[in-house]
């Protein structure tokens, strides 16, 4: 029960310092936004245009925006370990009589829930863009966006365990994500593409969670073939090889969690 209570408190910190930071969460949503008004809008056209009008470019890329909000926000919810250790509240943490298996636990569940209260924000443009949405669906794609930023929170404190300054988090975190973004076919898809980046996008985490939050949101907007063509995977594909990727980076996340000193 104390481990318990010490992960449910270190979960509750991060989402209480989340909600009480309003400037931070209008940042976040920003660049989104602009992706998806301006970038979706200028290329809408020329998607029309090839699915005869069944599918908008914008309705293709919101999928792969709800997953870019979801991944930049639980990757560096993963800067409040470096950010703790500097002012010295992580070496307080770690002293408590806690197990620190549970306290990088908490730390995974705090960012995971951060990030999927901001995909819930953009989920909320869908109407807008002409998705329609059952509630079935809804729940759907909240629990795809929990899993996708327990993947990315973890991948985080992977490499944030082992960072001694904000700055070289920062700077590892910019030459990894975008990478990693653009390789997961939030804004192309990803069929008929040259051998070596069909190669990447297989191994890249993100491109699950874009291709079954695809499949989930569309799945009532645009007809099955064409579905088809713009996803890679049944969603229960993508579901597995998500799981099989957050214990795969929780476990060295929570060991390296507990080797700090």
């Amino acid at each position: 029960m104390r481990n318990l209570r010490g992960a449910y408190t270190i979960w509750y910190r991060d989402v209480l310092r989340f909600l009480r930071d309003r400037p931070r969460i209008a940042a976040s949503l920003a660049q989104p936004l602009l992706f998806l008004f301006v970038f979706g809008t200028g290329l809408s056209g020329a998607m029309s245009a090839a699915t005869q009008g069944a599918l908008d470019y914008r309705q293709f890329m919101f999928p792969g925006i709800l997953c870019m909000a979801v991944l930049f926000t639980a990757i560096f919810s993963a800067i409040s370990v470096v950010w703790d250790r500097e002012f010295g509240f992580l070496k307080e943490v770690l002293v408590a009589p806690v197990s620190r298996t549970a306290i990088a636990l908490g730390k995974v569940a705090g960012g995971a829930t951060i990030s999927m209260l901001q995909g819930i924000l953009l989920l909320l443009l869908a109407p807008i863009i002409g998705i329609r949405l059952q509630a079935a669906t809804i729940v759907e794609i909240i629990g795809l966006m929990l899993l996708l930023a327990s993947v990315a929170t973890a991948f985080g404190l992977v490499i944030a365990a082992r960072q001694r300054t904000l700055e070289g988090f920062q700077m590892i975190m910019n030459f990894l994500l975008m990478p990693l973004f653009f390789l997961s076919g939030a804004f192309f898809p990803l069929r008929d593409v040259p051998a070596w980046m069909a190669w990447l996008s297989r191994i890249d985490p993100v491109t699950y969670g874009v291709d079954s939050i695809r499949g989930a949101a569309l799945r009532h907007t645009v007809p099955p073939g064409l579905l088809a063509t713009v996803t890679l995977y049944p969603v229960a594909t993508d579901v597995v090889v998500m799981g099989v990727l957050a214990v795969a980076f929780v476990v060295p996340a929570v060991w390296l969690f507990g080797r700090q000193d």
